[in-house]
């Protein structure tokens, strides 16, 4: 894996980390960051469901740790993301990461095989459990195009709101899993959530609100620790 990541360049575009409990609105708040910064959005959520829907060794070993709820181990994340960000050039395009690193050892390998240059930024999407459990129950995921959406929010009739293909639960929404997915996040999260405090990286933001609220608290968080960033936040107002 040390291979694929190295070389990477110190002048780089932004590279930062979003974390957050399942449910917490990582997905929607990051592909609208992404899309203001101008930099791939790289959710390892959608990176597993590809391996998985293409069919492949990997993808069927994933997705029997995603039905159970339980985080994928270390090294076969790694293998994932080292994929991805296999050649300079798009690690240059820098990225914004979403769900990785989601333990303290895949921060610190993150960190080994990228040096310096792997993140600029950590920010936590802070929301509380008990907040997220709603979400997670009514969260549905096109069969057609894909688009996650709410059905509170999004649709009455269990169709994509985009496409109006049938929306499905995913299998990693089932109670069983929602419940073993946030008792390992709260398990996991608090010694990656030290150690990037520990190296001056991470902030968190209150998730909890409209979308608007949260993404504007979100912007600012790092436009305060990335001043040059403030030009490519448009929406967000001096």
């Amino acid at each position: 894996m040390a291979a694929a990541f190295a070389g990477a360049g110190r002048q780089l575009a932004p590279r930062l980390i979003v974390l957050g409990r399942q449910g917490a609105g990582k997905g929607t708040q990051c592909a609208r960051l992404a899309e203001q910064l101008d930099v791939p959005h790289l959710s390892s959520g959608d990176l597993f469901r590809a391996e998985i829907a293409a069919g492949t060794k990997l993808g069927g070993t994933i997705g029997r740790y995603v039905a159970a709820g339980e985080l994928v181990p270390d090294d076969i994340v790694l293998d994932v993301v080292a994929a991805r960000l296999g050649d300079n050039a798009r690690r240059a395009a820098g990225y914004l990461l979403d769900g990785f690193p989601r333990t303290q050892a895949q921060a610190q390998a993150l960190f080994e095989v990228l040096g310096a240059d792997a993140a600029e930024l950590a920010i936590e999407i802070d929301v509380p459990a008990d907040a997220v459990l709603p979400r997670l129950a009514a969260r549905r995921m096109c069969i057609e195009c894909g688009m996650v959406t709410n059905l509170h929010t999004d649709s009455s009739t269990g169709r994509c709101p985009a496409c109006r293909g049938f929306l499905e639960r995913r299998a990693d929404d089932h109670p069983d899993a929602i419940a073993r997915r946030l008792a390992v996040y709260d398990e996991q999260a608090p010694p990656l959530l030290e150690w990037l405090r520990d190296q001056g990286l991470l902030v968190s933001v209150d998730g909890r609100g409209e979308p608007d609220e949260v993404h504007e608290r979100l912007v600012q968080a790092v436009v305060s620790r990335i001043p040059a960033l403030r030009v490519l936040c448009r929406a967000v107002a001096d």
